[in-house]
């Protein structure tokens, strides 16, 4: 079989649904237009996603609010001051912050799932975002009369939900986005804060079955907004030997904006275990160049040194906008980019015999 290849999940939203999202939030657009155009935006992802001849495809997020906020967004125990998350280039994205318990989720991944599916002619896998992400809601001061402990628990119950009630609906496979665990190292080098992201992740694996693990995987990058990251600066060696103690079947690795990549794939080689699928990234989502299918052959090709080609695989180091009102990169470059990858990856395919 070909080296498989996937994306990570968001697409740059139109134009015109970002602007329409404006204006329903300001109450000067109806919901029936919304979806209208929430749907709108969705068969055309599609279409130009199946376009690029890649075999497995998203929605491209394009109803998600932000790859972190989905299953929250509109929740009335929040408040808009939870931590905030510094990006290189000095722009700021806050999390809200749980006011009382208890803690729910108010929308499943599921849902974008099935809504694209009713579109879709090849895979789709479906990304949720990790419970190590929602932990940050809940404030350091704590909650009167809803402990740490119990928002952990539910925190955990509602995680499951959403993979297994996405899994339950049939996609290629079920993604989780940890992209905080390589800023857990910058904000806490002694790696207590990572640990326990770790742990707390793998308290929601452990209630799946190691076949049904083997249908899950976890996302790392450090960030990727507004062409700006918000960790880059960490060394991935203090990151990936914790990565890999998650229990999953397929880890979605940035790497094609690395530095030294044969360093990185060095450590990969290292704490990959036998049965993981590593798909590392080949394609640089804030750089708004687009890598000639050569360009990303060779760089499959050098991974294949390192990884043996049973558990090889090809990505893109993060979504295209993970965040609605990201802009920075057009729909047209995102989807250049993928068909590169593909493309690419297809060559390092041929070229190794596979």
């Amino acid at each position: 079989m070909p080296i498989p290849t996937e994306p990570i999940g968001s697409i740059p939203r139109p134009r015109e649904l970002i602007e329409a999202i404006q204006e329903f939030g300001s109450g000067r657009l109806s919901q029936e237009r919304l979806d209208s155009l929430y749907e709108r935006a969705i068969r055309d992802t599609i279409q130009r996603f199946e376009a690029t001849g890649s075999p497995v495809i998203t929605d491209g997020e394009q109803a998600k609010p932000s790859f972190a906020t989905y299953p929250i967004h509109g929740l009335e125990n929040l408040a808009a001051d939870g931590i905030v998350i510094r990006f290189a280039d000095g722009h700021t994205r806050q999390l809200p912050r749980l006011t009382r318990g208890p803690f729910r989720y108010r929308r499943y991944a599921d849902g974008y799932l099935e809504r694209a599916k009713k579109y879709a002619r090849v895979a789709v896998k479906q990304a949720v975002i990790s419970a190590s992400a929602l932990s940050l809601l809940y404030p350091q001061e704590g909650i009167e009369g809803y402990s740490h402990e119990a928002f952990l628990e539910d925190l955990i119950r509602e995680a499951e939900a959403d993979i297994r009630r996405s899994l339950a609906k049939g996609p290629h496979n079920v993604q989780i986005d940890f992209t905080e665990g390589r800023l857990a190292v910058k904000l806490d080098p002694t790696k207590q804060v990572l640990n326990h992201f770790i742990d707390l992740n793998n308290r929601v694996l452990e209630r799946f079955s190691p076949e049904e693990r083997t249908r899950v995987g976890v996302h790392t990058c450090p960030g990727g907004d507004r062409d700006s990251t918000h960790s880059a600066d960490v060394d991935y060696g203090e990151l990936l030997p914790s990565l890999f103690k998650l229990k999953v079947g397929n880890f979605y690795i940035q790497l094609a904006s690395e530095k030294d990549r044969r360093r990185v794939l060095g450590i990969i080689k290292e704490c990959a275990r036998p049965g993981q699928r590593i798909f590392v990234g080949v394609i640089d989502p804030i750089d708004q160049k687009v890598e000639a299918p050569e360009e990303i052959r060779d760089r499959v090709l050098e991974a294949a040194e390192y990884i043996p080609l049973s558990q090889l695989g090809s990505t893109d180091d993060c979504g295209f906008s993970p965040f609605g009102d990201d802009t920075s990169t057009s729909r047209e470059t995102a989807f250049e980019k993928i068909r590169a990858r593909v493309l690419g990856t297809e060559l390092a395919s041929r070229a190794l015999r596979v």
